[in-house]
């Protein structure tokens, strides 16, 4: 890699934390948006301070040659914790084991940083190494057994995520399931890289040279490990979303036959604002339903229950299933006093109820299922006879 390849991920994930920051701090008391963005976080410093030119930076500025060192096998170690937090939390299960157990990851890499920062101040390592640090020092006392530290912690780490989230994908399907096998591959990255690092500073303890292996196989192996893992984080939430905005406007687009019948008999009185087209989705179908409540309102007191209840039985001994026989029967029941209301243009009907104290039928004796009445009034041949008074009943 070279030194720019360092900064853009970085970058990628500034733009992704930006994007997420308001939502995070408006539900911060959830474990799983906080594990997130401190996963995100992570991420960013991780390839920021890794990157040769800050490495640099950061020696000159606190002058201390190499502290750069201990201050990125730190953040790895962080990195690793707030994974395994990350899928502890999105796994779920009792909330005291969950706890439990991200108290424990997090103890755990806490003392391997407290244990990384005392062995590079025993240590020695006056030469400032940019791109070989591992390598060069691998034999030296204290800064050995720091570098060793580093990479068993990033392989358990790596090993621990693999055995929980496997078991899991195997148990889950849809994109969850796809979300899972790619971050397991993005840990099979993650160990690649420590088993490289590892192999180098081997060969270093016996004599050999195999720095390329630590200098331009592992930093590849990292960069593929960040960026897969969080592709697979990413997955099922991203495709989740799409998901849900599809449903809502099939939704939307479902009601459209109701909605185009009942709509002109809505009164919306003095409301004068209505949505834009480009509103959320949920807010269309919200408006579209409210125009349809609307409209049955005005169509309550020619309701017919009979209507509805022949209607049912036509659509059972046609052979619909019972939901879809309500539906049909529901739509059969809106189709008779939209004729029982165009006949009565003078709303004398209206009129006479409210003489009466008559109250019209309750919302529970309304029609249930919107969408699938929707259906029916634009495909149950029940329906249609009623619409075209040809049916016979009995």
């Amino acid at each position: 890699m070279n030194d720019s390849s360092y900064y853009v991920p970085s970058a990628a994930m500034v733009i992704v934390l930006l994007l997420k920051g308001r939502a995070v701090l408006r539900a911060w008391r959830d474990p799983l948006l906080r594990s997130v963005y401190a996963l995100l976080l992570l991420s960013v410093l991780v390839f920021l301070f890794a990157a040769p030119p800050t490495i640099s930076w950061v020696n000159r500025v606190t002058a201390v040659p190499n502290i750069s060192a201990p201050l990125v096998y730190c953040l790895l170690s962080a990195f690793s914790a707030s994974c395994l937090v990350l899928i502890i939390n999105w796994r779920g299960g009792p909330p005291e084991s969950t706890r439990r157990a991200t108290r424990r990851w997090i103890a755990g890499y806490a003392v391997v940083i407290v244990a990384t920062a005392a062995l590079f101040a025993l240590g020695n390592a006056p030469e400032q190494r940019l791109r070989d640090f591992d390598t060069h020092y691998a034999n030296t006392p204290y800064i050995r057994e720091m570098i060793v530290l580093y990479l068993v912690a990033l392989t358990v780490a790596n090993i621990a995520m693999n055995m929980m989230c496997w078991p899991w994908a195997l148990q889950v399907h849809g994109w969850l399931r796809v979300g899972l096998l790619v971050i397991v591959a993005g840990f099979f990255c993650n160990i690649a890289f420590a088993a490289a690092k590892m192999t180098a500073v081997i060969a270093r303890w016996n004599g050999e040279n195999l720095d390329y292996l630590s200098t331009y196989v592992a930093p590849a192996m990292a960069a593929a490990a960040e960026v897969v893992t969080a592709a697979g984080f990413c997955i099922p939430l991203a495709f989740q979303r799409v998901g849900d905005v599809w449903s809502t406007w099939s939704t939307y687009r479902r009601l459209s036959p109701l909605w185009r019948e009942l709509a002109p008999l809505a009164d919306h009185g003095d409301r004068t604002v209505r949505i834009a087209w480009w509103s959320p989705a949920e807010l269309q179908v919200t408006q579209r339903e409210s125009d349809i409540h609307d409209g049955m309102l005005s169509l309550y007191p020619y309701f017919d229950p009979t209507v509805r209840t022949q209607a049912y039985e036509a659509a059972r001994a046609a052979g619909s299933t019972p939901e879809g026989a309500r539906a049909e029967g529901d739509a059969a029941m809106v189709t008779a006093a939209l004729r029982a209301r165009a006949a009565d243009p003078e709303g004398r009907v209206i009129t006479a109820a409210a003489a009466e104290d008559g109250r019209p039928p309750t919302a529970a004796e309304g029609p249930r299922d919107l969408v699938a009445m929707s259906h029916a009034l634009r495909r149950s041949p029940v329906v249609a006879a009623v619409r075209e008074r040809t049916v016979a009943w009995q």
